[in-house]
């Protein structure tokens, strides 16, 4: 499975698309593709690396693993593409996305390419999953390779805003060097657990205030 991704991420992770681990990887997820329905695409399966290229990256969104429902994963963490129905917790990140900002959303396209393509890498811990099967591809090489991506980042690059929600991307946070970047950590948009500190967090504004303090042109959210 020949790796297609963004050139600048493809300099950055060249030691990992070496690794062994990396063979093994790629050669799991070759014989899932081929012989069972798995999410997402494979043209989208770095989705989020070729919509925002390593030095355009302002805000790290960190997700677990693709939708693994019909339709849904387009390889963007949290989004689905337009005229699917938005899963709850893509509902509860509007939620709070409205309330942070105070005003009705503009675009309530669910696609959330907009965000990545101003800078927002929205990153799955795990890149791929068998249909309907919830962690059926954890364990597998994705989480080292995107530990990798993140530790790329917090070291070759200041001021970004990671934004961690819920325990799993909590734990990816071990690799974020916190004296140069913000992390914004709270419960994950889950109907589970949103109202457990996910509502009333206002990530989007935080995350815009600091860009702003720091140079750079705050994220168009809305």
């Amino acid at each position: 499975m020949e790796v297609k991704i963004d050139s600048s991420w493809k300099e950055r992770l060249a030691s990992e698309f070496a690794a062994p681990y990396f063979k093994e990887l790629t050669d799991f997820v070759r014989q899932e593709y081929q012989t069972e329905t798995v999410y997402p695409p494979p043209q989208h399966l770095f989705r989020a690396f070729d919509l925002c290229p390593f030095d355009k990256v302002k805000v790290v969104i960190l997700g677990q693993d693709p939708y693994h429902g019909t339709g849904q994963a387009n390889g963007l963490c949290f989004a689905v593409n337009d005229g699917v129905a938005f899963p709850p917790s893509l509902q509860n990140i509007y939620k709070e996305l409205e309330s942070d900002l105070g005003k009705p959303l503009t675009n309530r396209s669910g696609d959330l390419s907009r965000w990545a393509e101003q800078g927002v890498l929205l990153l799955n811990a795990t890149l791929t999953v068998r249909a309907h099967l919830a962690g059926s591809h954890q364990g597998k090489g994705w989480e080292q390779f995107t530990d990798a991506a993140i530790k790329a980042l917090s070291e070759g690059r200041e001021h970004l805003v990671f934004i961690l929600w819920g325990n799993y991307a909590k734990a990816k946070g071990t690799y974020i060097d916190r004296t140069k970047h913000l992390v914004l950590e709270s419960a994950h948009p889950s109907p589970f657990s949103a109202a457990s500190g996910f509502f009333g967090s206002k990530p989007f504004s935080k995350a815009n205030v600091y860009l702003a303090e720091h140079g750079e042109t705050p994220i168009e959210w809305s």
